[in-house]
């Protein structure tokens, strides 16, 4: 017997077959290629959660309350099992343990992925959101030693749309949508170097800093 992402429950074996194999394949990616655990979350339509709050702060975009999290090494098995109890299920990864996140708007962020690049500055997995941001996985602690970073760097007085997620915050993992807006896609794809090992922060920030205070 499974749960639908409203909380409804769903008794006919032909929808938990679908459920089982829907999502399971990347979340199985995430846990045992990136080691990464993997939350289900909401959905949302026509700006309404899934969750039934019509005053929901985070519509489609936070994790479901009574959902298992699938751990870091989960097997396909595993994971098939996991999102056959949360059919239609977003993915969604923690942030905090295994990397924390850079967030600046999508312009700026593809801006300064080019120059990173071309500088040949180490680089994560890197997401970019139809809300219009881009996302840089960066090492655990970006959020915590941020404000410290910019103010060696000169940056702490500048007007930046430049912010860390850390421990407690969640990102949708492509190719899930994000608050009914669409899929949240990779501009640079997790690979085996870089998913457990992200760069540090502030190897990428001075550039971020610059891009997003010019843009």
């Amino acid at each position: 017997m499974g749960f639908t992402i409203g909380g409804i429950r769903e008794m006919r074996s032909g929808t938990r077959r679908r459920g089982r194999a829907a999502g399971a394949t990347e979340v199985a990616e995430y846990t045992g290629l990136w080691g990464w655990a993997v939350a289900p979350g909401t959905r949302a339509s026509a700006g309404a959660c899934s969750c039934g709050d019509t005053a929901c702060a985070a519509p489609g975009a936070h994790p479901l309350d009574f959902a298992r999290e699938v751990p870091p090494g989960a097997t396909h098995a595993m994971a098939a099992d996991a999102w056959a109890e949360v059919p239609g299920a977003s993915m969604l990864l923690p942030v905090g343990r295994t990397f924390d996140v850079l967030d600046v708007a999508e312009a700026a962020g593809r801006r300064a992925l080019v120059r990173m690049e071309r500088l040949g500055l180490p680089l994560g997995p890197v997401a970019v959101t139809p809300a219009g941001r881009t996302q840089f996985f960066v090492a655990p602690g970006a959020a915590a030693g941020l404000p410290g970073l910019l103010y060696r760097m000169g940056w702490d007085d500048a007007d930046l749309d430049l912010r860390a997620l850390g421990p407690g915050a969640y990102v949708t993992a492509p190719p899930s949508d994000l608050g009914g807006l669409g899929p949240v896609r990779w501009l640079r794809p997790p690979v085996p170097d870089t998913a457990a090992a992200p760069p540090q922060a502030r190897l990428l920030l001075g550039t971020l800093a610059y891009i997003c205070h010019r843009w």
